[in-house]
């Protein structure tokens, strides 16, 4: 399965809020033509309203090459009886639902559906996030290429070894951008605390963070070394990192116990 067999026998987008939104804006940049995407959302926004050619909640084709499910979880039982009739077929289902097993799919499409569940992060919406994928014994090489492919278009993809992993990496990546914005939040707020006014605490904070996610990413160092190149033995940094690095109540624990939360929440959420 190819991009080519998308465009022929069409692309169907379950929900288009935020993340589908973002997914379908990079793959109109990417040449994928408006009129192979079909929309099904109940709550169209103006953006989506005015995008020339697009099928808008309309009838779907008989034999779409992928179905992308991008609605909340708790509308999934609602969303899925609809599309019953594409599963057990040459159709691939792709998720980036939160928190939904494959053999949920499997039990309400069939287990000889083809299903790879995604879990993408939140700056995929200006085309830096960073999605895992694993895929069920229907999805092929091929269909695992066609959904890094799409995926491609809101940033990096990286395979999972199993479905066992997803857990870990929604409590990392998928939760972690909330981690991240925190941070923000708090080292402005700290910087109050030392004098500087709210908006250029803020405005400090922001270009730090953003800054120094960039660096760690573009660097050959990794951030161990980088973290050491910004560190002079005795200045002003060192004395903040022996709070920061404390073991019993500076990051190294705090985070994880906190991605771990995340994890477990992930897995009772799995299980209903």
């Amino acid at each position: 399965m190819t991009l080519d067999d998308l465009k022929t026998r069409g692309l169907v987008l379950l929900g288009c809020g935020k993340m589908g939104s973002a997914m379908l804006e990079g793959w109109l940049s990417d040449g994928v033509p408006a009129t192979s995407v079909w929309v099904t959302d109940p709550f169209p926004s103006d953006w989506l309203k005015s995008r020339d050619g697009l099928n808008l909640n309309t009838d779907l084709p008989a034999d779409p090459a992928i179905v992308l499910i991008a609605v909340k979880p708790q509308m999934m039982s609602e969303a899925l009886p609809a599309l019953k009739q594409l599963g057990n077929g040459s159709t691939l289902f792709l998720s980036v639902a939160a928190g939904t097993p494959i053999a949920t799919y499997e039990a309400m499409l069939g287990t000889d559906t083809p299903i790879i569940r995604a879990m993408p992060n939140t700056p995929a919406a200006i085309g830096r996030g960073i999605t895992a994928i694993c895929g069920n014994a229907q999805a092929s090489a091929a269909h695992m290429d066609l959904a890094e492919a799409l995926l491609s278009a809101v940033g990096q993809v990286v395979r999972l070894e199993g479905e066992h992993q997803m857990d870990a990496v929604t409590a990392v990546s998928g939760s972690g951008p909330a981690y991240v914005f925190h941070l923000i939040e708090t080292l402005a707020a700290a910087g109050v605390k030392q004098g500087l006014s709210e908006g250029l605490a803020m405005q400090l904070a922001k270009a730090t963070v953003g800054g120094a996610g960039a660096l760690a990413e573009e660097a050959d160092d990794d951030p161990a070394q980088l973290r050491v190149n910004v560190t002079s033995p005795g200045g002003t940094t060192a004395a903040a990192l022996s709070v920061l690095m404390d073991e019993n109540n500076g990051f190294p624990a705090l985070l994880t116990r906190a991605v771990k939360a995340a994890a477990d929440r992930s897995k009772e959420l799995a299980n209903g």
